[in-house]
């Protein structure tokens, strides 16, 4: 699919109920395997080797597009894989030659919780279209349209397709009537050329989603309609099938075994569920088996998770922490001593989230407000220390909150929070002058990530050097090879099994 050249399809008159004309409906898939699923399964450490065997499969299965990047994967590549992500990017671009590359870009954030300047926002944006990237996708938590348009904008400018994230929450104030309004303000102010319902936190339920796909598809004017959740409840598969009867037009979806648990539903799954429902798709599943079953081995080999269903818990709703976050806290309470508080700290997010005005639990709200909480817990007393970004938060300097925060809650954040967060959020100036000052001969693929990461970080990941593009062997031999290839101590290797001789030597 041209993804540049696409117009938008025109599902009006589908009937939810599904007519004859509804159960013909072909429904593209966005898949995720490389992104999200890796990111929530394998904490995004598959390396380019890993990726590049299964990278011509992928390209000719029949994807609308694939979700490759975003700020995430760039923080693992520069800080742990050592792996440039634009040098990543490009040459993923030249292996998926038929498949539109897809990143993202949060709010006014990169790397981390701060605003950056808008010449900064469109620097990324920029820097993304110039590595291949052809479809971009812009969230806000707050739903704040102003912060998300610097981004859509610009993309629509450099002739990306430009998507409108809508993040999914239930709560008193996140009603359809919010997303459509929100929808409805980046079609008219934007010209996002599709919406999608990102529901991160595994929140929506068939209830839920037989309104909201109704009130968004009533204002999109043709555009086509995106849904993207998490199996968390293990209610997700149930939910996308519900979508597609109202009209939704696009599923993502991840390869199993980087699937299910608090990942996205496998593409096996609801291939199949979507045939069973008289739905079609352009996927060509022998790619997918081929694909599942590489990581299948690659998961075996390294020690990866291997996505599994997970158990409906009601209280998921309240707290609505990510599962990502979910796992990483229980380990860090743990070493601190404090596992045994953990669902304590799980109800005061619940309070703290009707006080602040009911945050979506989504980065960088998530991880604020559930060290808020553990403070709370700890120190016995609410809000006594008062981090700086619930600060920000509360004074509106992420963007314009959807509801108040609590007034005595509010006094107590400012008279304990730090007095140098000024009271009325400033506008930021320009950030791009002086970085291009202090790095006089770094490219904007360089410079950018300058911005992105402190201290030696690049320096690091460049003295790396090139990319490593070696495949994992899956056979004894070839794991024995690899694992003395970085032991440079080993100089010489000789085994010997009845008829079989291998020698390995280094500089000998």
């Amino acid at each position: 699919m041209n993804i540049a050249a696409r117009s938008p399809k025109a599902v009006a008159g589908e009937s939810a109920t599904g007519t004859a004309a509804q159960s013909r409906r072909t429904i593209e898939i966005i898949d995720t395997t490389l992104r999200d699923a890796q990111q929530c399964l394998w904490a995004t450490r598959m390396t380019v080797g890993m990726m590049l065997p299964i990278a011509e499969a992928m390209d000719e299965a029949g994807f609308a597009m694939i979700d490759f990047m975003a700020p995430v994967q760039f923080d693992v590549c520069v800080r742990y894989l050592k792996e440039n992500p634009w040098e990543k990017a490009r040459l993923f671009r030249e292996k998926f030659r038929n498949t539109p590359l897809r990143g993202y870009c949060r709010s006014k954030s990169l790397v981390g919780f701060s605003m950056v300047p808008d010449d900064i926002v469109e620097l990324w944006i920029e820097r993304l279209h110039a590595n291949g990237f052809r479809v971009v996708g812009t969230l806000d938590a707050l739903f704040d349209v102003e912060n998300m348009l610097v981004s859509v904008k610009h993309a629509k400018r450099l002739g990306m397709y430009s998507v409108g994230a809508l993040v999914f929450c239930e709560s008193p104030v996140h009603t359809d009537e919010v997303y459509a309004l929100t929808a409805k303000a980046l079609i008219e102010r934007g010209n996002v050329d599709g919406i999608m319902i990102k529901d991160s936190g595994a929140l929506l339920t068939p209830d839920r989603i037989r309104t909201l796909v109704p009130a968004l598809k009533a204002v999109m004017g043709g555009r086509p309609l995106e849904l993207h959740s998490h199996c968390n409840t293990g209610l997700a598969p149930l939910v996308y099938l519900e979508a597609i009867k109202l009209g939704v037009d696009q599923l993502h979806t991840s390869i199993a075994p980087l699937a299910s648990g608090p990942a996205q539903p496998s593409a096996q799954l609801m291939l199949r569920n979507l045939k069973l429902n008289g739905f079609d798709t352009k996927i060509d599943r022998a790619k997918i088996d081929f694909v599942s079953d590489y990581l299948t081995r690659l998961a075996e080999q390294e020690g990866f998770a291997k996505g599994a269903p997970m158990e409906y818990d009601s209280f998921h709703y309240q707290h609505q922490m990510p599962g990502g976050m979910f796992a990483n806290w229980k380990f860090q309470l743990q070493q601190a001593g404090l596992e045994s508080r953990f669902d304590e700290i799980l109800q005061e997010i619940v309070q703290i989230r009707a006080d602040l005005g009911w945050p979506i639990m989504v980065t960088p709200f998530s991880q604020i407000i559930g060290v808020q909480a553990m403070l709370n817990v700890v120190s016995g007393e609410r809000y006594r220390t008062v981090p700086d970004e619930v600060k920000m938060y509360a004074l509106g300097h992420f963007g314009k909150l959807l509801a108040p925060v609590d007034p005595n809650v509010l006094d107590r954040i400012i008279a304990n929070g730090s007095p140098k967060i000024p009271l009325k959020p400033e506008p930021l100036a320009p950030a791009l002058p002086s970085l291009r000052k202090a790095y006089p001969g770094a490219d904007d693929d360089e410079l950018i990530l300058r911005y992105m990461f402190a201290g030696n970080e690049v320096n690091e990941m460049l003295a790396a050097g090139p990319l490593n593009v070696s495949s994992p062997g899956f056979s004894p031999v070839a794991r024995l090879i690899d694992e003395l290839s970085k032991r440079p101590q080993v100089r010489y290797v000789d085994v010997q099994k009845k008829d079989t001789r291998l020698v390995y030597s280094r500089g000998l």
